[in-house]
């Protein structure tokens, strides 16, 4: 099942118009009131990450009835949402500010990311930056398109094939467990020359799905931070995949997973890294 592209095109807007009157004015004016919390110190919330996720979540709501919403910071209040997402017909996803960390902290690399599931797959995805006023998207089986207000679509594609270590990547290691950050660390200096971490997915797969990184290693499977850039990256021809060898879906949270620029480069990963979910 896909999204028509009327209801595509109201989502976009939508993301736009709570950029535009909850994200961005507050961007650089933070009191210290405003930012919150969460979960440890590098975790927060702030009055720009509620006010988005309301006006986005009731906007949904307007243009498809009939979906389950999963808010970051709804689920943050009541996880039991998550659970509620296997059994949806349709579901939104919503990250209303995907990097808060560097939004508090007056950084632009931030976004706002949203998904739509149908039956626990995800027919479309949207990496939104609200500085530059312009995203990604796809629709599952028509491409990943770069597009700006002003201007045509450009059709993306992942990066060309590379030896093995002339792989550059995403490596989130402080969200890794204590116990596996000395080792993986190690492991992954010694076989690539180049790795990041921009505390942003929705800037991460923007990269990978433009060609300018190869792949993006995750110990964490939240729908908000994934759902859309993994189907972003299938449609500019690169893949996902649990290390356990499963097939990612936005419906199964538990394990690390990765998400490469192309099947063979993914399987190398995936055999190398296989052990972090295996302890």
């Amino acid at each position: 099942m896909k999204l028509d592209p009327s209801r595509q095109q109201a989502l976009i807007n939508l993301v736009r118009q709570a950029a535009e009157s909850e994200i961005m004015p507050r961007f650089r004016h933070l009191s210290p009131e405003s930012v919150r919390i969460k979960t440890r110190h590098d975790d927060l919330v702030t009055d720009a990450d509620v006010a988005s996720e309301a006006k986005i979540s009731k906007g949904a709501l307007e243009i498809l009835p009939e979906a389950l919403i999963i808010g970051e910071e709804a689920v943050a209040a009541d996880p039991s949402i998550l659970d509620k997402m296997s059994d949806a017909d349709w579901a939104v996803i919503i990250d209303p500010v995907d990097g808060t960390w560097n939004f508090a902290n007056g950084l632009t690399q931030f976004g706002v990311i949203l998904a739509v599931t149908y039956k626990g797959e995800t027919c479309f995805g949207l990496l939104y930056d609200p500085v530059m006023d312009d995203w990604i998207m796809a629709s599952r089986g028509e491409g990943a398109w770069f597009c700006r207000p002003d201007g045509k679509p450009i059709r993306l594609e992942t990066s060309a094939p590379k030896s093995y270590g002339e792989l550059e990547g995403m490596l989130p290691l402080f969200i890794f467990p204590q116990n596996q950050r000395e080792r993986l660390a190690a492991q992954m200096a010694a076989q690539f020359g180049r790795l990041d971490c921009l505390k942003c997915s929705c800037h991460e797969y923007r990269m990978l799905a433009q060609g300018r990184a190869d792949f993006i290693l995750s110990p964490k499977k939240n729908p908000w931070d994934h759902a859309a850039g993994v189907l972003i990256t299938q449609e500019a021809g690169g893949d996902a995949v649990c290390l356990d060898g499963r097939p990612y879906k936005p419906t199964d949270h538990t394990g690390s997973f990765i998400v490469a620029h192309n099947k063979q480069s993914l399987e190398a990963l995936r055999k190398e890294l296989a052990w972090l979910d295996a302890e």
